[in-house]
C-alpha cells in the first residue's frame, strides 16, 4: 500500500476543512439554469432538478456547486453541469462570464431572499442552453423539463430550496420569458 501526499493545489477540502471554512468565510458558487432553445434562440424549456437536500428533504433546485481554488468560472460551470446533467448534456457555455444575477445566501433566514443553513455563500447564476441528452447524476434524482410559464409558477417556486424559485424567475426575466 502506498501513501499519497496530498496535492497542495488540488482545490479540494476535507469535510472538516470545509466545515471550518464555512463557519468563517463566504464561499463562491456557480448556479446554472439549464434551458432548451429553439432555432431563434428563444427559451422553450427549462430544466429543474429534483434532489435530496442537506437535511434529507426532497426539493427542486438548480445546477450548483462551489468554484474550486484555481478553477475558472467557465470550468466550474462545465464541471457542475456535467456532474448534475451527465456528460452527454452538451452545455453551450455563455461567451461572457457575466452572470444574470449574483445571489447571496445566508445561514439566517430573512437576511436576503436566499437561504442556506450551512453557510454564507455568494453565487454567480447563469442561464445555459443544453443541446444533448440529460441524465441526472450524483445526488440529483431527476431533471424535469417544463415550459417557462410552468417554471415561473408559484407551485414550482414553493418546491424549490433556499429561495431558488426567485432565482429561477430572475433567470426567466433575463431571457425575456417572465410574463
Amino acid at each position: 500500500m502506498s501513501v499519497r501526499t496530498p496535492d497542495p493545489n488540488s482545490g479540494w477540502l476535507s469535510d472538516g476543512e470545509l466545515a471550518e471554512i464555512r463557519r468563517r468565510l463566504p464561499l463562491l458558487y456557480v448556479e446554472a439554469v439549464p434551458v432548451r432553445v429553439d432555432g431563434l434562440g428563444q427559451v422553450v424549456e427549462v430544466g429543474v432538478l429534483l434532489r435530496v437536500g442537506p437535511s434529507g428533504t426532497i426539493a427542486r433546485t438548480l445546477v450548483s456547486g462551489r468554484v474550486m481554488y484555481g478553477e475558472t468560472l467557465r470550468d466550474a460551470l462545465f464541471r457542475h453541469l456535467e456532474k448534475d446533467l451527465g456528460p452527454m448534456a452538451f452545455p453551450q457555455l455563455p461567451a461572457s462570464p457575466v452572470p444574470f444575477q449574483v445571489a447571496e445566501y445566508f445561514p439566517l433566514p430573512g437576511v436576503s431572499p436566499f437561504y442556506d443553513e450551512r453557510q454564507h455563500a455568494v453565487s454567480l447564476a447563469y442561464v445555459v442552453p443544453v443541446t444533448g441528452t440529460c441524465e441526472p447524476r450524483q445526488d440529483a434524482l431527476e431533471l424535469t423539463w417544463m415550459t417557462p410559464q410552468e417554471a415561473a409558477s408559484n407551485a414550482v417556486a414553493d418546491e424549490m430550496e433556499g429561495g431558488r424559485g426567485g432565482l429561477l424567475r430572475s433567470a426567466l426575466a433575463s431571457v425575456g420569458k417572465l410574463l
